[in-house]
């Protein structure tokens, strides 16, 4: 495979080349005659001989794709071409497709909690500033991967700071994906066996082996998510990505669609004999004087310390959109903020729908997981047994395209120097997957996962890494130190620093105070 069609490659590269953003002004000229003459450099090579460098990142980091590809590295000149082959192979549609998988995640689940307890007009500033802070994140990201030719993030890092900074971005990077393959697969052991439960329409489980989460995980885990996880490059998760997006529309409808069919206050299923009576006159205006059922525009209270990280956890993609930038077609920097705004764009209104019509559901009520709020008025609605299924597909399909960064990153810093072994790249998907089923299996609840991951990890992806390797990367010459750009990364940074010591003392207090709803499962 890696020897496909090497004569058009070698004819196709100089336009590839000019296609990828370098700010350093070479001339084409040079990058391909670096390309033609330069064997793939290895991270290993490349901190040994930093003079050769700047020719060979482009080329070099073309490897980046969805994991190491730079692992792929021949013999013969020849080979050197491989990386061009991934130019141009996914559409700016099915980038789009993978960005917005990449964001959308368990986060839409938190999202009407976390609107109960900021209100909706606040809930509404923090989304809109956040995801307006991810946009520009990304712009940071673009740029600096722009000026040295390297489009991995863990490389960045190495540009920037060294194997610190290298190590720094790939921890950070396996943390935050690991936390978001751990809430994924919760929803998988939360939520699959109420949707078995309700489909056998068994009341009481009496121990059933099919009905226990912990080997529902194991089995998605083995049939379903480790064989995507094997595949070789992002791009063709394009198509999964997209009927993952559009079970979660699905989701968004259904929700949209329960506001208007759940009276208020809901009754339990418990005494759901009296719930057609009182489905009749939930519309009736006079049944809004209920204080429960009048929507709060600002609230804060205890709670609120976990909607930040929820709110940043819920757009972080940044591991993702370098290996999605490697592989877009006719890729240019232009282009791949443009698929990160689209996809961003999408998701903030698929959110903030979300959260509002969930919250407008169950009010004051709703839990830290919305469809579990629903199993309290009917667990066996058919409607909300088809969301689970959905909810269940998407996020289990997410978990291949948050897998392959962590790897990429788990290759950079174990095994810099090692060329492509299947062997290897199989062990880890299988280690990764394992410890992330045990974490699961043994975690206390998804809010707590949300928490503590989105106010540590998620602000060094979003706010601190990109602004810091900007500030180092961008030449002084072009950019000086007090130019408004780093001034603004700066500031960027600061925010990042002050939001991860707030969140993180907030939910420190909370737990200690014996208040916190992560502990009790609510």
């Amino acid at each position: 495979m890696s020897e496909d069609k090497p004569a058009e490659t070698v004819e196709t590269a100089p336009a590839e080349v000019n296609a990828i953003p370098n700010g350093k002004g070479h001339e084409p000229g040079e990058e391909i005659t670096a390309s033609a003459k330069t064997p793939p450099a290895e991270d290993g090579e490349k901190e040994a001989v930093p003079n050769s460098a700047q020719n060979a990142s482009p080329h070099r980091t073309e490897a980046n794709l969805p994991e190491s590809q730079e692992f792929l590295s021949g013999v013969d000149d020849k080979k050197t071409t491989r990386f061009t082959d991934f130019e141009g192979k996914t559409s700016f549609g099915m980038s789009v497709f993978n960005l917005g998988n990449a964001i959308m995640g368990s986060g839409i689940l938190g999202l009407a909690y976390a609107m109960a307890n900021t209100g909706v007009i606040l809930f509404l500033v923090l989304l809109t500033v956040v995801a307006v802070l991810s946009s520009y994140s990304i712009h940071l990201l673009l740029k600096s991967s722009g000026i040295v030719g390297i489009r991995a993030y863990e490389q960045l890092g190495y540009r920037a700071f060294g194997t610190p900074g290298k190590m720094a971005a790939g921890i950070a990077i396996t943390l935050q994906n690991i936390g978001a393959m751990s809430s994924y697969l919760y929803i998988v052991k939360y939520e699959f066996p109420l949707v078995i439960q309700a489909f056998l329409k068994v009341d009481k489980p009496a121990g059933e082996w099919y009905l226990n989460g912990n080997y529902l995980v194991i089995i998605v885990s083995v049939a379903v998510i480790l064989p995507l996880a094997l595949m070789k490059q992002l791009g063709y998760l394009g198509y999964t990505s997209g009927f993952s997006l559009s079970c979660m529309v699905f989701f968004l409808i259904s929700v949209i669609y329960k506001k208007f069919n759940v009276p208020c206050p809901f009754v339990d299923f418990a005494f759901n004999g009296t719930a057609s009576v009182l489905n009749v006159s939930a519309m009736d205006p006079g049944g809004e004087d209920n204080p429960a059922c009048i929507p709060k525009l600002a609230n804060l209270n205890s709670q609120t310390a976990y909607t930040i990280p929820i709110l940043a956890f819920a757009f972080v993609c940044h591991p993702e959109v370098l290996p999605i930038y490697t592989e877009l077609r006719n890729a240019t920097k232009k282009k791949m903020q443009h698929v990160a705004n689209i996809s961003i764009a999408v998701m903030y209104g698929m959110y903030f729908l979300a959260a509002l019509f969930g919250y407008l559901t169950f009010y004051g009520e709703v839990e830290a997981e919305l469809l579990h709020t629903y199993s309290r008025i009917d667990p066996y609605d058919t409607l909300i047994l088809c969301v689970r299924v959905a909810v269940l597909t998407a996020v289990t399909l997410t978990v291949p395209i948050v897998l392959f960064p962590v790897r990429r990153a788990i290759q950079q810093m174990m095994f810099p120097n090692k060329t492509f072994y299947w062997p290897r790249h199989i062990a880890i998907a299988f280690v990764l997957l394992t410890f992330i089923n045990l974490l699961v299996i043994f975690a206390p609840n998804i809010l707590g996962i949300f928490g503590i991951i989105g106010a540590t990890s998620a602000p060094c992806l979003i706010f601190i890494f990109p602004a810091v390797f900007y500030i180092r990367i961008v030449p002084k010459e072009e950019e000086p130190l007090r130019s408004v750009p780093k001034i603004l990364a700066a500031c960027f940074a600061g925010i990042g620093f002050l939001f991860m010591i707030m969140s993180l003392s907030f939910i420190i207090i909370d737990w200690t105070s014996g208040t916190s709803k992560a502990s009790s499962g609510h």
